[in-house]
């Protein structure tokens, strides 16, 4: 704990409080192939969604604390701790829901953007987003080989499905964990390897490219246009997955399957999506055959980067 005086208190609540509401909005949308208020799948619910959000409120605020003590200089980017972080929100979910993984992604995304929100301007509490977005470079690649291990005890504590094993640095062997001590390998660079099959992964390592560049403008853009977060929220959600294959679909089944999942958002978007009754007759259609094959099709990876849109969009000061 670090010393804060009450302005930097209110601050560390104000940057958890959009983040946790930026995971209840996403998840509370009806977009296709997902958990939300309406739908669910056979172990997971939306309510395990719900007690995730709020469970993961204290690790956001540990971030931002840590935050604004790096903005200080109680401490230097590399102390931050953002694998105890991220392993720290996973164990928090776990202990007060009973639904599997529910926000493993959401919570590696937006674990920085707290810290980085921490060391941010902010006026009329609304926080400078580009001045966010070089923090948040600078966080992480910052890392080091803790905060890769930390989150290897994370993702062994939160169970993805498709996680699937890869020829270096797999993140189930011991001998992965002995490399990363002894060589020094940081988190960057484990995410720099695999970023070339894992979009939330290429996300740290190319500056939160997808979600600063393309969702969280079409989000802003879509807001305004609707007045309806929900309508705002599938919306973007089919903007992304239409113009990137959804990893998570890619590692369950292959990459050839995720792009003909990404053909048939960018077809319903062409069709006008929720704006059209053909467009929401042929939504209707896509969210039934995602749901066709024991929910392998899921597009889950693009939900966490709808949270990580959603986050950015409340920092900056929108308000449902």
């Amino acid at each position: 704990m670090f010393s804060m005086v009450p302005k930097e208190l209110e601050r560390t609540r104000d940057i958890a409080s959009c983040l946790e509401l930026a995971i209840l909005l996403e998840s509370s949308a009806h977009k296709p192939g997902n958990v939300s208020v309406v739908t669910n799948f056979e172990d997971t619910r939306y309510e395990h969604f719900l007690a995730s959000a709020v469970a993961a409120r204290p690790s956001f605020e540990l971030a931002a604390e840590r935050g604004i003590a790096l903005s200080k200089g109680e401490i230097g980017p590399s102390q931050v701790g953002v694998g105890e972080i991220i392993k720290d929100g996973v164990q928090r979910i776990n202990k007060w829901q009973l639904g599997g993984n529910t926000l493993l992604g959401a919570v590696i995304l937006l674990s920085p953007i707290a810290v980085a929100a921490g060391m941010s301007r902010r006026e009329e509490g609304r926080f400078d987003i580009p001045d966010l977005r070089r923090n948040l470079k600078d966080i992480v690649e910052s890392t080091t080989s803790d905060d890769a291990i930390n989150l290897y005890k994370a993702i062994r504590t939160a169970k993805p499905s498709g996680l699937g094993k890869v020829s270096d640095l797999d993140v189930n062997s011991l001998d992965s964990t002995r490399r990363i001590l002894d060589e020094g390998i940081t988190l960057h660079q484990i995410f720099k390897i695999a970023s070339t099959y894992d979009t939330i992964c290429s996300e740290w390592v190319n500056t939160y490219l997808v979600t600063f560049d393309l969702a969280y403008p079409y989000l802003a853009e879509q807001t305004r246009k609707s007045k309806d977060t929900s309508q705002a929220v599938i919306q973007t959600f089919l903007k992304v997955l239409a113009e990137h294959p959804d990893t998570f679909i890619a590692r369950k089944t292959s990459l050839e399957r995720a792009k003909e999942v990404s053909s048939k958002a960018k077809h319903i978007l062409e069709l006008g999506a929720l704006e059209t009754p053909l467009g929401q007759e042929s939504l209707e259609k896509f969210d039934r055959e995602l749901r066709l094959e024991g929910n392998l099709l899921n597009p889950g990876t693009t939900a966490d980067l709808i949270s990580a849109a959603l986050a950015l969009h409340i920092l900056s000061g929108y308000r449902p």
